[in-house]
């Protein structure tokens, strides 16, 4: 793909996309990567369990974009086994990432937000493949089939979550480790390779379920901005679509409560309603109305999203794995030795540590500008 002068549509991308997923992928570097866990801003941590916070809308934004991308990518979606190749790859980088540096096997982490990725990519595209009409294209048949799957996918696992009854608990437990999700993780996968060895993974085998109507919903909202309507049918639609979705998810919380690391069905009806609030912006901004001039950071961090995903958590590791001597004869990692020596001195902590994320960020943003702009793009 070639990178234009000036941000436009790329090879048949909409740029208002490319802007949405460079804010959520700066949103997610800034929150990855604070200077001290410690001291962060609340918007910028996660919910402890219920409840959300604009930290808890990343990973569902980012899901609900690769939905919309897969619509816009017709020779992804008809190209034989490009599809099954690249959610492999997605899945392959997720499981080294997790293993860097040292591939401990008996400890290694199986699930992971690019495992994840990659299977709500794989399932999109086979219910898109399944559900499309045999003779020629219809959009509207199309988006009601995959608009069943989207409830079915959600009340399908609300139902098993309350209903399904499992040894050693009452159906309904909703507790970190008492949920039906946390048992099949630990009985199939094993607690040893769950998120920090935990009894529970915020990305485990059940939650995918929802996860994966996250992703359906991106595909519908693909489907309507393909669709021939004119472009301020399509950002009221979008919005109202969005609105309603937020509604459904903040009605259902009060049965089955919005909870990132359960990924439950409020949760993804709440997010999707969000993302496609948010796509409606974006696209009413930059494709509608053409204000374009202050796109270009976040354009150069949305094409290459997968390059950053990989760069951010490479770096910090080996960032982290370094040591520096210090005069006392003790030592810190490289990490922690930065922020403490350019950023911890000259700030509260709270502000120190937002400062050491963004500028985590610029470095990052450096690369991904000179990659840019040699026409560099990591595909998979």
């Amino acid at each position: 793909m070639t990178a234009p002068a000036a941000p436009s549509r790329l090879a048949g991308r909409l740029v208002s996309l490319d802007v949405f997923r460079g804010i959520t992928m700066a949103a997610m570097v800034v929150v990855n990567d604070p200077g001290d866990w410690n001291h962060a801003y609340w918007p910028l941590l996660h919910a402890e369990w219920n409840g959300w916070t604009p930290t808890d809308l990343i990973f569902p934004f980012f899901l609900f974009i690769v939905g919309v991308s897969m619509t816009l990518s017709r020779q992804t979606m008809t190209s034989g086994w490009k599809p099954l190749r690249r959610g492999l790859t997605i899945i392959a980088i997720g499981a080294l990432l997790a293993g860097f540096p040292r591939f401990p096997l008996a400890t290694w982490r199986v699930p992971g937000v690019l495992v994840r990725i990659g299977l709500c990519y794989l399932a999109a595209v086979g219910l898109f493949r399944w559900t499309a009409p045999r003779a020629g294209r219809d959009d509207w048949r199309h988006a009601r089939r995959l608009a069943a799957w989207t409830v079915l996918l959600t009340v399908g696992y609300w139902l098993l979550m309350v209903l399904a009854p499992f040894p050693g608990h009452n159906p309904g437990d909703l507790s970190p480790a008492g949920n039906l999700g946390a048992f099949i993780d630990r009985a199939i996968i094993g607690q040893n390779h769950l998120w920090g060895r935990r009894p529970w993974d915020p990305e485990g085998l059940l939650s995918t379920l929802p996860a994966i109507a996250t992703t359906l919903m991106g595909v519908l909202a693909g489907l309507w901005l393909r669709a021939p309507a004119p472009e301020n049918a399509k950002v009221s639609l979008l919005a109202a679509a969005g609105v309603a979705g937020m509604a459904v998810g903040l009605t259902w919380d009060l049965a089955f409560p919005i909870n990132k690391n359960l990924w439950t069905s409020s949760y993804a009806w709440f997010t999707g309603g969000a993302a496609a609030l948010s796509l409606a912006a974006c696209y009413l901004v930059v494709d509608v109305r053409g204000w374009r001039w202050w796109t270009r950071p976040f354009v150069v961090l949305g094409v290459n999203a997968i390059a950053l995903f990989v760069l951010a958590g490479l770096s910090a590791k080996i960032l982290l794995l370094v040591k520096v001597l210090l005069p006392t004869g003790g030592t810190l990692s490289l990490y922690t030795y930065i922020y403490r020596r350019w950023f911890e001195p000259y700030a509260s902590p709270d502000n120190a540590s937002l400062l050491f994320a963004l500028a985590y960020l610029l470095v990052l943003y450096v690369v991904l500008w000179v990659m840019y702009r040699r026409r560099v793009f990591l595909k998979v």
